[in-house]
């Protein structure tokens, strides 16, 4: 879609002080979608030159912003973990052609903040860590669970960049089990839930995403009984958290969540 208010597209290599009316501009699957009549000017991170994927020193995967989902999916065939199917499972949750998986970025996914962000659901499932950079040049970190507040929300300031998300090397060698719904076959999804065994310490993760406004995680020192686990779901979302949209209705999303919880505290526990 032609954005007809933009008048300028910057080279985001080239600093310029930051104004009304800025966006940045990743892959644009998003941005070119639909009317965006507020935006004057697209600082373009194509060229900026960073390094799709990096494993660290100390063996955690570092993802850049502008990293494609087509990079992520040829890149994790190639990376010798546990939870590298994992990978490919939540870039096959996009439902998307060939062409948006060689556009759309994981910063993009994660800025957008919508539910069903496959690599919300993924970030977040494998311990995420988002580094955010400010226009004056101040870095913070935060998780991605604490990143995306709500639907379509998140925790970035005015001008603020999404750099990277880095998964650490621990979450990498869990053990994980994936569950999806959607209430057609090539819908969005209105239900994603992953699980993760750490096989260091025999802990357990449960996160939900879709079915909620955010990203919900829960951590367990080992692996709880099915009581426990549904009681710690049905207390950390709160009764307006479960989304509702044409994709599926709160209680729909709550059953399965609840039904799909269970399914993988069954499949990674002993």
């Amino acid at each position: 879609m032609d954005l007809n208010t933009v008048v300028e597209i910057r080279d985001a290599r080239d600093p310029a002080p930051w104004r009304p009316g800025d966006a940045w501009l990743g892959g644009g699957t998003y941005l070119f979608s639909e009317p965006q009549p507020h935006l004057r000017r697209l600082v373009d991170l194509s060229r900026t030159g960073w390094t799709p994927l990096h494993r660290t020193p100390d063996g955690a995967l570092e993802i850049a912003a502008t990293c494609t989902v087509a990079q992520l999916s040829r890149y994790a065939r190639t990376l010798p973990t546990a939870a590298a199917p994992l990978v490919e499972q939540c870039c096959r949750a996009f439902l998307a052609s060939f062409k948006i998986w060689n556009m759309a970025t994981v910063g993009g996914n994660l800025c957008n903040a919508l539910p069903a962000g496959p690599m919300i659901s993924l970030t977040a499932a494998l311990d995420g860590e988002c580094l955010l950079i400010a226009q004056d040049g101040v870095r913070r970190r935060i998780p991605v669970t604490g990143f995306v507040t709500g639907a379509g929300r998140k925790d970035l300031a005015e001008g603020e960049l999404l750099r990277s998300v880095t998964v650490p090397a621990r979450a990498l060698v869990c053990r994980t089990a994936f569950r999806q719904a959607s209430l057609y076959g090539l819908g969005r999804s209105g239900v994603l839930v992953i699980g993760t065994l750490d096989p260091v310490d025999g802990s357990f993760a449960l996160t939900v995403t879709a079915s909620t406004v955010r990203p919900v995680r829960l951590w367990f020192p080992l692996p709880p009984t099915a009581e426990a686990l549904r009681t710690a779901i049905g207390g950390a979302v709160a009764d307006d958290e479960w989304f509702d949209d044409i994709h599926g209705l709160p209680e729909w999303r709550r059953h399965m969540t609840f039904r799909y919880a269970e399914e993988i505290r069954r499949e990674v526990t002993p």
